[in-house]
């Protein structure tokens, strides 16, 4: 794999995108016009003058690693472009500084390694109940919408699993929804975040509405557990039973902001990722006939558990194919708290660099034909010879996710657990673009119907 960047090169500047040569382009198609300075700028730093800010592109695997792991503590979660998720998630585990860190230490835990087995083999029961319900469309022929049963489905398992089952249907109904309108309707605020919020832009009144909703929810299931949250190892009861450093009760304000910043990161970005999925499999059937095969003569006519999961390596590689393609996070920001030099441009205090996964998975500098979907890359041979920072789609550094391995178990059992029931086919467009936003979701609505493989549920090899 080459690399065209020399990071240990002589000072430079970094070449600018000026505002008024990009701006048509961003209100055309904010995602190819970044697209585009990305393979201008090939892995140097570039500036983006946006009149009101000119923050940094960063995406070369070296400056990437520089920024997350080498000098994290130089580049912080604040700044303009980090208030609208700081405004979303408030003092919790999305945060920095102490605040980041004693959540993070509370959190931890219910991710552990030692913990993961038990928790991976429960999210198998679930998903696998989660999945019995497709099987009602499969059977009449009825096509379903992706991005609704993907969350569907995830929601399910995350409530049951990671929110220990404290989370009502009624209470589901409310939050799901509501989720979904913020993560959809703060799309303006995420690629315009230093636009004062005075200025209305759209999105904000539905926004606003969701998070209200969420916020509503929220403080009802804290006042509920607060006291007596039982005596599980969920998120909730993690939270519940923490204590601040002089030894008091959490605030309710904390327990809501760590609440949010958990369901939003365990659900929204699991659901979209899963969603891309089926039409890149659509599109490569070559994939999905070989990933049909090893699926149906491993699982056979069980159920999918956990253990299946160690004799399915090419599962593995198509969800990390899947995340090259399609990181949960596809772009973030960090701010510079002091002077240094990053890919020879020298970096003031208050300047603020962005980081995009996406971006640096799409690089042709770093990756052949990037923009295939291709299992093969990692192969373990292959992987093992990738820059540590050419493939990030859980973040980096201190502050990269701690539920990656929890994201990659229950979307492997997803994946496995529909294909070893059913055949698939797309029935609507196809979609080719992703739209910004919090996540990257499809430009349009991605169906398909479900056919009952001939063995019946949960059956065998083709």
């Amino acid at each position: 794999m080459s690399v065209a960047v020399d990071p240990t090169s002589t000072r430079r500047k970094a070449r600018t995108f000026r505002l008024y040569r990009t701006i048509r382009g961003f209100m055309r198609d904010p995602m190819a016009e970044l697209e585009r300075i990305s393979r201008a700028a090939n892995g140097e730093i570039a500036r983006l003058d946006f009149g009101a800010s000119r923050p940094y592109l960063v995406t070369h695997p070296d400056h990437v690693q520089q920024v997350l792991r080498r000098e994290s503590e130089t580049f912080i979660r604040e700044g303009t472009f980090w208030r609208p998720l700081a405004k979303l998630f408030g003092d919790s585990i999305m945060s920095e500084g102490a605040v980041w860190e004693h959540s993070k230490r509370v959190l931890q835990p219910v991710f552990s390694t030692r913990h993961l087995r038990t928790l991976t083999d429960a999210m198998a029961e679930a998903i696998n109940t989660a999945i019995d319900k497709l099987e009602e469309p499969a059977r009449e022929g009825r096509p379903i919408q992706v991005m609704p049963e993907m969350s569907r489905i995830v929601n399910e398992t995350v409530i049951k699993i990671l929110f220990g089952g404290k989370i009502t249907p009624v209470e589901a109904d409310r939050l799901i929804p509501a989720m979904e309108q913020v993560a959809t309707s703060i799309a303006f605020r995420f690629l315009l975040p230093f636009v004062p919020d005075a200025i209305p832009l759209p999105g904000d009144r539905a926004y606003r509405e969701g998070e209200r909703i969420m916020d509503e929810t929220l403080y009802e299931l804290v006042e509920r557990y607060r006291d007596d949250p039982g005596e599980g190892t969920d998120i909730f009861t993690a939270l519940c039973n923490a204590r601040t450093a002089d030894g008091a009760e959490p605030t309710a304000k904390w327990l809501r902001d760590n609440l949010m910043a958990m369901f939003a990161t365990s659900t929204e970005t699991t659901s979209t990722a899963l969603t891309w999925l089926w039409p890149l499999l659509h599109e490569h059937p070559d994939v999905a006939a070989r990933l049909k095969k090893e699926i149906r003569s491993v699982v056979g006519r069980d159920r999918v558990t956990v253990a299946h999961l160690r004799e399915l390596p090419y599962v593995t590689q198509v969800i990390q194919e899947l995340l090259r393609l399609y990181p949960v996070g596809w772009a973030f920001s960090r701010i510079a708290t002091k002077p240094t030099t990053l890919g020879g441009v020298e970096i003031k205090p208050g300047d603020i660099v962005i980081i995009s996964p996406y971006l640096t998975h799409h690089l042709e500098s770093v990756w052949d034909r990037p923009y295939d979907f291709d299992p093969e890359r990692f192969r373990p041979d292959r992987a093992r010879t990738y820059h540590r920072y050419a493939y990030y789609p859980f973040g980096g550094g201190p502050h990269q996710c701690i539920g990656r391995h929890v994201f990659n178990a229950e979307a492997q059992l997803i994946l496995t657990g529909i294909l070893s029931r059913f055949d698939f086919e797309l029935t609507g467009e196809v979609p080719a673009r992703p739209r910004i936003g919090a996540t990257l979701r499809p430009k349009v609505e991605v169906e398909m119907r479900l056919t009952p493989i001939a063995n019946g549920s949960g059956s065998g090899a083709e």
